[in-house]
């Protein structure tokens, strides 16, 4: 077997000097014409014109071209060559030799204006979009800030079970599969076994993980498996020290994006990443509400909730006055709280709790955790719960625990508002919903 020549990324041809050079990737584009043939080949790093002029000579590498169909793999050398007037990146590859390593079927099941359930069952094609290719590495780089955020700030990170033996939020969401003899559930989120790490004297932990949610929602920002980002912390005053956490990870995220990404973004999405300044706005909920009444929109929900709209409006808001992307909602009303958020001192019946909005939509929930027995037992029963059927979890803090608080983020959310995407399902490598289950 003849050895090759080492293989090139597209993104590093442009530093090279004219002379040999070999790429592989897939076929983007053929031009075949009667005295010269170009194809863009595209890589995971970008694209390049490869050109190759009909001679005698080059006549078996015309014929391979002239049967290539979209989407075949390929490995080609031949001759760099800068040149301005190449649109494409102002360089060319003059071809020498190529060989195809596998051959596409000439009938794509996709086009550009296929819908999205569509592309949905053939999201590996889809996937090679110069778009996917971004939003996948954007998510890389976010991830990458985050975590380096909390390791240069002494956190801890762990990984914990997706197996539960009972709920970790509502019956209402739970998948329930069957165990051995007896039933278990997909993990809601890691809620109870993050906050198992502050008695066990861990301090500050996070993990980015999957989560389940038995929701029915056919919406464009649900799915019933995602990514959930979360954090927990000791030793804290109020929900507002999550507060300051949370929004100290967001600019170091977007700072990070917008540092390697930005262009690129601007390119293919064309959206101005922007940081954001710190502190983020805050606004009680109840005041939020009356803002958007104030704007024309009335929230209809009677459980003290904000609805999409509501988001949207109250966000549209804080663009206007403060020019600014987030918005903190806070003093949620203990009635759609879990058992376990922290009723307000002076008010019982709102909780040391906030949503974080972004661009319209709401990607987390946070909350100073309540850290009594005695008082969380009582406002479990509350809630329905069989505090039996929390024992285990009640008794993280039967045994000593610091004041604490953490928030969990759909990962998801994040890069589609980050990237002003419509749907979740384009940012999520493979989507599951109620109707989804497949590829």
């Amino acid at each position: 077997m003849t050895e090759r020549s080492p293989r090139t990324l597209v993104k590093n041809l442009a530093a090279l000097e004219d002379g040999p050079v070999t790429v592989s990737g897939w076929v983007d584009t053929v031009r075949d014409q009667k005295k010269v043939q170009f194809v863009v080949l595209r890589d995971e790093s970008g694209a390049v014109q490869l050109v190759n002029p009909r001679t005698e000579e080059t006549e078996a590498v015309a014929e391979t071209i002239s049967g290539l169909a979209q989407g075949s793999f390929i490995t080609v050398t031949g001759e760099l060559k800068h040149d301005e007037r190449v649109k494409l990146g102002g360089i060319e590859v003059k071809l020498a030799s190529l060989e195809v390593e596998t051959a596409a079927i000439p009938e794509t099941p996709i086009a550009a204006d296929s819908g999205i359930d569509k592309r949905m069952d053939w999201r590996f094609l889809d996937l090679r979009r110069p778009e996917m290719n971004l939003v996948f590495r954007v998510q890389t780089t976010l991830e990458h800030a985050w975590r380096t955020y909390w390791v240069e700030h002494d956190f801890i990170e762990i990984h914990t079970p997706k197996l539960m033996a009972s709920a970790s939020e509502s019956r209402a969401e739970l998948f329930e599969v069957e165990y051995f003899e007896t039933k278990a559930y997909l993990s809601q989120s890691p809620q109870f076994f993050k906050q198992m790490a502050q008695p066990a004297g861990f301090g500050k932990v996070f993990e980015v993980g999957p989560a389940f949610r038995a929701d029915p929602s056919f919406t464009s920002r649900h799915a019933t498996e995602f990514t959930s980002v979360d954090a927990e912390i000791s030793w804290i005053d109020s929900h507002e020290d999550v507060m300051q956490l949370h929004e100290e990870l967001m600019v170091a995220g977007i700072t990070a994006v917008k540092e390697k990404h930005g262009e690129e973004i601007k390119a293919l999405f064309d959206v101005d990443i922007e940081i954001p300044t710190q502190p983020f706005p805050r606004i009680p909920l109840a005041e939020a509400k009356e803002i958007v009444a104030s704007r024309g929109y009335v929230v209809p929900r009677e459980d003290d909730d904000m609805d999409p709209e509501g988001e949207r409006q109250i966000a549209a808001y804080v663009k206007e006055t403060y020019g600014h992307d987030f918005v903190f909602l806070t003093d949620y009303a203990a009635s759609i709280r879990p058992f376990y958020h922290m009723r307000n001192a002076g008010d019982e019946t709102i909780t040391n709790s906030y949503d974080l909005v972004y661009n319209g939509v709401e990607i987390s929930t946070g909350a100073q955790r309540e850290h009594r027995v005695e008082v969380l037992i009582e406002q479990a029963k509350e809630k329905g719960l069989d505090p039996e059927e929390l024992e285990f979890y009640l008794d993280f803090f039967r045994y000593g625990v610091p004041p604490h608080g953490g928030f969990g983020m759909g990962l998801s959310r994040v890069l589609m508002l980050m990237l002003h995407q419509t749907n979740l399902r384009e940012v999520v490598y493979l989507f599951r919903g109620p109707t989804r289950l497949t590829p």
